[in-house]
């Protein structure tokens, strides 16, 4: 076989690992996540449905839910969620495997980088569509003593509900999903290769990007030591683990967008809610201090009148987002001055709280309604959560900045790249 017909296999090859990898870290991370919650025991053989559901979501799918109990009533459900711990197993996997081929060379031609990218692209879409063709499944609703039961029995119509994957939608958001995965990994890489035209941006983007992703990271790490710490202290252990293993991003950043002074409005209404930490559910809960009557604002004050240790959010976030500061500098060139530092921290860092804030951002309804008369009581609820976009990122951005530059000043004695030693005497003699 001549090398010219190698290459393109050798794509294909490291493509088709790159995906399997990432499907299968996905589905490890949810499966372990749903068994905690207690999904494993579902009837009907539907576990590795429910698992694939996740999955879905996690890639920006679009899972409908569907409910009914024959002409008796009607089930009204939405769900709006990414399990962004599923959602960055896979990242990390996949785009790790798709940048390994690739760290041999600085530049490379825009031809042979999207003959790594397309077969990742495709395959990945490929694998998507059969795992959004596994996630359906139905069940029974158990309606307790409520009216609904008792017709229910009467006339042999048990409510149902059940959820399929949205196939078209999941796959458009399945596309963005990865061809913003491709674009981080090239973004955050220092080694792996750029077209020529795009080599002179590596200054600017890639030291700030990369520190900018080592920040989320070291949010999520440290979320790991401080939920395996109440998992093995104050009880419910499985609950904590689940949240873990299927949201731990979604709090952790939450967590730093509070800390630097974000805030975000929603509300908590029915039996479901958020389980961990109980205080955010106190919180959204409170209605009438938000936005309007029914929502309530989040923010570290608000919190801290439940639980004065929130508090520490806010010097967590100034000490990290100092230390970004730091590494951005460190690992950019030595000419880059502390005020291009500030320029390019902010810009990534603010994209960053945008992103998040977004993928963060949560809404959760379900109702079940008897005879149109209206929801049935006990078994409807309402959780949302979105960011307060112009503040949070707003104030992502002067964090940014101001990290940037006091990161560049305190690097300044450090020897790095492109610094140009003084003459000594001698020289000059």
């Amino acid at each position: 076989m001549s090398r010219t017909s190698r290459g393109p296999l050798r794509a294909w090859r490291d493509a088709l690992v790159a995906v399997v990898a990432g499907f299968a870290a996905m589905a490890a991370v949810s499966a372990a996540g749903l068994a905690c919650a207690g999904a494993a025991d579902l009837p009907g053989g539907a576990f590795p449905r429910v698992v694939a559901a996740v999955v879905v979501l996690a890639v920006g799918g679009s899972v409908e839910v569907t409910g009914g109990a024959g002409f008796l009533a009607d089930a009204d459900a939405s769900l709006s969620v990414l399990p962004l711990s599923v959602s960055l197993a896979g990242a990390l996997m996949a785009g790790s495997l798709f940048l390994h081929p690739l760290h041999n060379r600085a530049v490379a031609r825009p031809r042979e980088l999207l003959a790594h990218g397309v077969p990742v692209v495709l395959l990945w879409l490929l694998a998507l569509t059969g795992t959004a063709l596994l996630a359906r499944q139905s069940f029974a609703v158990s309606t307790g003593d409520s009216p609904i039961g008792d017709l229910a029995e009467i006339f042999d119509a048990a409510p149902t509900v059940g959820f399929r994957a949205a196939v078209p939608a999941t796959l458009f958001f399945g596309l963005l999903w990865i061809l913003g995965l491709l674009l981080v990994a090239l973004l955050v890489s220092r080694r792996a290769p750029l077209p020529a035209r795009l080599v002179r941006f590596h200054t600017a983007v890639r030291p700030a990007a990369f520190a900018t992703v080592a920040l989320l990271l070291a949010y999520v790490a440290l979320g790991v030591v401080v939920g395996l710490v109440v998992a093995a202290t104050r009880g419910h252990a499985d609950r904590t683990l689940a949240v873990m293993l299927l949201g731990l991003p979604n709090l952790a950043w939450l967590g730093l967008t509070l800390g630097f002074g974000g805030a975000w409005d929603g509300r908590v209404e029915g039996p479901f809610g958020l389980p961990v930490p109980q205080v955010l559910d106190a919180v959204l809960r409170a209605s009438g201090s938000g936005a309007s009557a029914d929502t309530s604002s989040v923010d570290v004050a608000a919190l801290a009148e439940h639980e004065a240790w929130v508090w520490w959010l806010v010097p967590l976030a100034a000490v990290l987002l100092l230390a970004t500061g730091f590494l951005t500098a460190v690992r950019s060139p030595a000419h880059v001055r502390p005020w291009q530092h500030a320029l390019h921290l902010g810009a990534a860092f603010g994209l960053a709280v945008l992103a998040v804030c977004l993928l963060v951002s949560m809404e959760a309804r379900f109702g079940l309604s008897l005879l149109g008369l209206g929801d049935v009581s006990g078994l409807g609820g309402t959780v949302e959560l979105r960011a307060v976009l112009w503040r949070t990122v707003g104030l992502a951005l002067l964090w940014g900045a101001l990290a940037g530059f006091l990161g560049g000043l305190l690097a300044r004695p450090i020897h790095r790249r492109g610094l140009v030693e003084p003459p000594s005497a001698a020289t000059g003699r």
